[in-house]
């Protein structure tokens, strides 16, 4: 596990998050994604003027949210425990990876019909990947009791953004052909590119507080 972030600066996190936002543009939702920052840093965020974080791991985002809930909205990017579902569900706005029919069953017990998440999709075919199949995107849509407005994907690592591009435009048309409005693609190596192929959310970590 890597060591917890400490020691942010407000000043250089608000200039990282301003140079992101003249590129990315005001429609697209800028997500800081908290996993390795230290709870005592949260404030620092706050201060820099971020407002959407996202958490990977329930027990973390309960810390954090106990202490730090009115400052941010609250998102869950990590895999998804069903037996998780409806604590994680209490605390979000969104959950970016539902990808099983164990979460959709937790889903239909505990959540409200019109909460919204995204189904997550695995485009690379890896198996050590998360994701539903594009294949069986349409039934498992289809099978979920709450509102699906949006996907997710995580492309093979790479250091070059331009090798992320083409799984950001197949995501973008999934989206288009089942009518869906968000897009959550693209970290700190390839959000550019994300961008520019339809990204509505971006999950950046050492993007803002490098």
């Amino acid at each position: 596990m890597a060591e917890l972030i400490r020691g942010l600066e407000a000043r250089r996190v608000a200039a990282n998050l301003e140079r992101v936002r003249s590129v990315a543009g005001p429609a697209v939702e800028i997500l800081a994604a908290t996993k390795y920052v230290h709870a005592d840093e949260m404030g620092v965020l706050a201060e820099a003027g971020v407002r959407l974080v996202g958490e990977n791991r329930l027990q973390d985002l309960e810390a954090k949210h106990e202490r730090w809930g009115d400052a941010f909205t609250w998102d869950f990017i990590g895999a998804v425990q069903s037996r998780k579902v409806a604590r994680i569900l209490a605390l979000t706005r969104l959950i970016h990876s539902i990808a099983s029919d164990s979460a959709l069953r937790r889903l239909e017990a505990h959540a409200d019909p019109e909460a919204e998440v995204l189904v997550e999709v695995n485009l690379s075919g890896e198996e050590s990947k998360a994701g539903i199949a594009p294949v069986a995107l349409q039934a498992f849509i289809e099978r979920c009791p709450v509102r699906v407005v949006g996907l997710m994907t995580m492309p093979p690592y790479t250091e070059d953004p331009e090798s992320s591009r083409p799984y950001f435009a197949r995501l973008a048309e999934l989206a288009a052909e089942h009518r869906l409005q968000r897009l959550s693609m693209g970290t700190s190596q390839d959000w550019e590119v994300a961008v520019e192929e339809g990204a509505t959310i971006i999950r950046l970590g050492s993007t803002l507080y490098g």
